[in-house]
């Protein structure tokens, strides 16, 4: 069976203004949850949104029942905290779809908010 990691929460809009600073931006985040007792190695999984935009995990490990959250913006990678390094946002305020793929291009959760055009 494949591992249970999933999409746990979304915070699309960034709250206050949207300036593009990397405080801003990195308000702006994805939490994956690993469910299983076991650790996990992320290496090689994706987390997309629906215009193609990719985040690509490095050698990363969830432990069980851990939480990560993935930053749009810029900062240092720690056990509980994932940065993109991105200048602009990723994720639509209004609609948009998080997909996290394994390290064999699986799709393993998906998330989706607002409605579709």
């Amino acid at each position: 069976m494949a591992p249970r990691v999933e999409i746990s929460r979304v915070q699309a809009d960034s709250p206050g203004r949207d300036d593009r600073s990397n405080r801003s931006l990195n308000a702006e985040w994805v939490e994956i949850t690993n469910t299983t007792r076991e650790g996990i190695n992320l290496r090689g999984w994706t987390l997309r949104d629906s215009d193609g935009n990719r985040y690509r995990f490095d050698n990363v490990r969830i432990a069980g029942r851990a939480t990560i959250r993935i930053h749009t913006g810029n900062g240092r990678d720690t056990r509980t905290d994932l940065f993109q390094d991105r200048r602009n946002y990723v994720w639509d305020n209004n609609s948009d779809t998080a997909t996290l793929r394994d390290d064999r291009g699986r799709t393993v959760d998906t998330e989706s908010w607002g409605r579709r055009r």
